[in-house]
Parts: C-alpha cells; structure tokens; sequence
C-alpha cells in the first residue's frame, strides 16, 4: 500500500518515472518474460508436446553438463580467459584514466579519447578482422616486426595457433574497450574537490603523493562496484568475440560456456542442455556477486546495496 507521502513524493517527480517507463517495459519484455524458458532445462522437451506439456527429467541435463567431455575444456577455457581479462583488461581503463588526469594539454587529452573511444563502435567482426591482418603471415606488421628484429625465423601464424588464442582475446579486449570504459573513471575523478590538491601542494606533497592519497581514495567507490560486476561476469566471456575467434583448428582454447550453449543449445538443438549450462552459469555468477559484495562491504566500502 503506497503511503500518502510517498504517493505526493512520486506526483512532484512524475516525469522522472515516467522517463524510466521505457527501460522497465525493455526490461520485462526481454529479460524477465524470456525468463520462463529456463524451465525447460528441467524438462525433456520436444517440440509436439512444447514447453509445458513435456514431461519434467529432474537435474538430468545439468548431470550431463557437468559430467560431459567438453565441460573440463570449456570450464578452463572460460575460468582462464575471464582471469586474464580480469587481471588486464580490468585495470587498463583505471590507469588511462589516471594518465588523462594527469595531461593538461587539453588538444592532445581530447584526442588520445576520441582515438582510445572509437574501437567501443567498431563490431566484434571488424576488429577480429583488424587483428588478424595484424597478425596475418602474409606481410602483417607483427611478423613483419618480429622478422626484422630477429625474433622469429619465419612469420607465425598466430590466429591459427592455439597457444596464443587466450593473450589475443585478452589483448584485443584492452584494445577495444579500454577507451570507452575510462569515462566512468573520468567521471570519478572530475567529481574529486580540487582543493584537496591544492591543500596538498601546499604541504609539500608531489604527484605520486596526490595520486595515493587523493586520487585513488577518491575514485576507490567507483573501482569496487565496477570489480563486483565485473566478478559477477567471469563465467561470461565475451561471445562474439571468442565465436568469431574460434576456428576449428584453435577450438579447443576458444570454446567457453557462451559458444558452447550456442552451438550444442541452438546449433545441434540440445536446447534442454544448453538451457542447463546457462542456468547453471547465471547461479554460479550470482553466488560470486553476493560473496564479492560481502567482502567489499566488510572492506568498508559502499557494494552495490
């Protein structure tokens, strides 16, 4: 029952909500609603019966997930990828950040933006196009490089080569990400009191001084709700690009859970195992999204409620 403050409160701010009426109906339309054929991974579906009229098969499909060949290749596969995006890419846009920050050349700071910004706008397909002409061994400049300085004997052929599928995708996430995920950061900062800096100049501190004291402390909320979902996504790799990586003679490094539910789920219609793999993926990620909340919130920090 909605109080008589409360109702008063939502009238004097009624454009507001109904500036976000838009973003719930998206919401349930496409995210809730759909959300009812995730009891189709309890199920042995078939399409004469459809979702309901089928009858229930228990956790059978999760068992043979998890009890399945390809569950150890995808489960390392996604583990190692999410880690090393984590440990990489996730600092990358905090330090871009904190280099911006530092330039007072307002031409030359606008412009590193707008170039580091413009790779967020290119499709997945584009920039794994992109890299493999980098990489490719017929004259791309990363063999080219690697010949002339002497570093390799002949051009690799590195899109094609398992061992270096996991430091591509790492790379070309930095690369097309890290520009546009500095605005936050850039955000964070600009709402710092510039009197501190001063106030700290006065005392004599120097850069890297300000940089410990001021900068990070002042930013440090921001870093903790952005790692918390960042956690929350370690058992989701980027699909698009790790699909359109994953050429047959370097599958075994780029199936993770995401190519897997799409190519057994859809592809080889298992929808019951791939409505399996991402019920089980969704819990698991919710699970490492309330822990992490915790220990940020035992840390002192705010968390995300």
């Amino acid at each position: 029952m909605i109080s008589k403050r409360l109702f008063h409160r939502m009238l004097a701010q009624k454009y507001l909500y109904l500036m976000v009426v838009p973003c719930m109906i998206w919401f349930i339309v496409f995210n809730y609603i759909p959300m009812a054929g995730i009891i189709i991974a309890f199920k042995k579906y078939t399409f004469a019966k459809g979702i309901f009229g089928s009858p229930w098969a228990g956790l059978q499909y999760f068992e043979q997930f998890v009890t399945g060949y390809h569950f150890k290749i995808i489960l390392i596969n996604t583990l190692a990828i999410s880690f090393l995006k984590l440990i990489f890419a996730f600092p990358a846009p905090i330090a871009l950040a904190l280099l911006l920050n530092e330039v007072k050349l307002k031409l030359f700071k606008r412009s590193v933006q707008t170039l580091s910004y413009m790779p967020h706008f290119i499709s997945w397909v584009i920039v794994i196009g992109i890299w493999g002409r980098m990489l490719s061994v017929d004259e791309g400049i990363v063999n080219t490089v690697l010949i002339k300085l002497g570093i390799a004997d002949e051009p690799i052929n590195f899109m094609l080569t398992s061992q270096y599928m996991w430091s591509i995708a790492t790379l070309s996430e930095i690369w097309k990400t890290v520009g546009f995920s500095s605005i936050i950061y850039l955000a964070a900062l600009s709402a710092i009191n510039t009197e501190l800096y001063e106030a700290a100049g006065i005392d004599g501190a120097g850069r890297f001084r300000k940089l410990f004291h001021i900068t990070l402390p002042g930013i440090r909320p921001t870093i903790a709700i952005l790692f918390i979902l960042a956690i929350g996504g370690i058992f989701s790799s980027n699909f698009d690009q790790l699909y359109i990586m994953g050429l047959p003679p370097v599958l075994d490094k780029t199936e993770v859970i995401d190519t897997y539910i799409y190519r057994y789920g859809l592809q080889h219609l298992q929808y019951n195992i791939g409505a399996a793999a991402g019920l089980l993926r969704s819990f698991v990620a919710l699970i490492l999204v309330l822990l992490t909340n915790k220990i940020v919130k035992m840390l002192g920090e705010d968390g995300l409620y």
